[in-house]
């Protein structure tokens, strides 16, 4: 096979490539810009898996990404000599409205179906926190799929292990619109607007200066609060349609003032960092995954929204069945075909 070329360095492109390079394809990257310079390069990292609850092909899909996630962070963090900050901590979710309870007892039925022994989905009731100092008249959800990463060290450890498998990375460089091989478009929120299969969402967050290693990371009140290895604790993140400006503003403040009620800890902890940035959403809300239609060896691998990091491993194992078998085991719902 020629050489695969690849457009985007984030974390759908540069996942793609490493598990192409590792089945012994050639392999260029290119970026308009810096590697993980789009929505991959945020600050929150929160790998969550969806209810377990009314079970479909998108749910499943996350499944068996989060299930595949350990090893694959392991073995490009082996080769890397880096860190991708991965650890499946766990998470705890603050619920307080009797329907939300109701429901999350509900979902315990379905994550013994669903996930398979697994993962537990628990409820613990009111008054368990063993670490997080949480409001003790709240019901806290645990569940053990959850896991978290630190999305830039992320982005800097898989660019590594592509480069160190032989594969090659352009930064600030278009890919060529018609190379010899196989192309395949990674290039988030423009690549989807590009092809009329989506748009973007803008998302902001913040990076606080607290040490709660080891702990499980917290969701409540739409705020995501990941603590990680680096001693450092992240919040976001906002949706937000209007992005034309990129800059952070004051709709970020909420968010730090959530998570600083939700756990009162973090309630004079520094804020080290704001972020914004603009996430690819495809219609469905879903990952868009496949060959384009009517066209043969050019492909799209895009649309990871808020779940990115969560479905890159499956999303890329399947795309590599395709580009280098000709094996589509892609979800109906994900084809490119399904989002025009």
């Amino acid at each position: 096979m020629s050489e695969i070329t690849i457009a985007g360095a984030g974390i759908f492109g540069l996942s793609l490539a490493f598990v192409l390079l590792g089945r012994g394809a050639k392999v260029h990257v290119y970026d308009k810009g810096a590697i993980g310079q789009g929505a991959s390069g945020g600050l929150v990292g929160a790998l969550a898996p969806h209810t377990p609850d009314n079970w479909n092909d998108k749910k499943e899909f996350q499944f068996q990404s989060l299930l595949k996630t350990p090893d694959f962070w392991r073995d490009v963090d082996a080769i890397s000599g880096l860190s991708s900050g991965y650890a499946r901590t766990g998470r705890l979710q603050v619920v307080d409205q009797p329907r939300e309870v109701e429901n999350a007892r509900l979902r315990e039925e379905g994550a013994v179906e669903f996930w398979r022994n697994h993962a537990e989905w628990q409820v613990l009731g009111p008054g368990f926190d063993p670490l997080w100092q949480l409001d003790p008249n709240k019901t806290l959800v645990r569940d053990t799929l959850s896991a978290l990463i630190a999305p830039r060290a992320a982005i800097t450890s898989l660019a590594e292990a592509v480069r160190l498998r032989d594969g090659k990375i352009t930064e600030n460089t278009a890919a060529p619109e018609n190379p010899m091989g196989p192309l395949v478009l990674a290039n988030g929120s423009q690549g989807l607007i590009e092809k009329g299969l989506g748009n973007g969402q803008k998302g902001q967050g913040a990076l606080l200066e607290f040490d709660a290693r080891g702990r499980a990371q917290v969701f409540g009140d739409g705020v995501h609060i990941i603590p990680h290895l680096d001693g450092t604790v992240a919040v976001g993140s906002t949706s937000e349609n209007d992005w034309r400006t990129m800059a952070t503003d004051e709709l970020v403040v909420p968010i730090i003032e959530k998570a600083r009620t939700l756990c009162p800890e973090l309630a004079n902890a520094h804020v080290i960092e704001c972020w914004a940035g603009v996430r690819p959403r495809g219609r469905r809300r879903a990952p868009i995954l496949g060959q384009l239609p009517g066209q043969k060896d050019r492909y799209i691998a895009n649309g990871g929204f808020k779940i990115g990091f969560g479905v890159a491993v499956e999303a890329a194992e399947r795309l590599a069945d395709l580009v280098l078998e000709g094996r589509n085991t892609i979800p109906q719902s994900f084809r490119p075909e399904a989002n025009l």
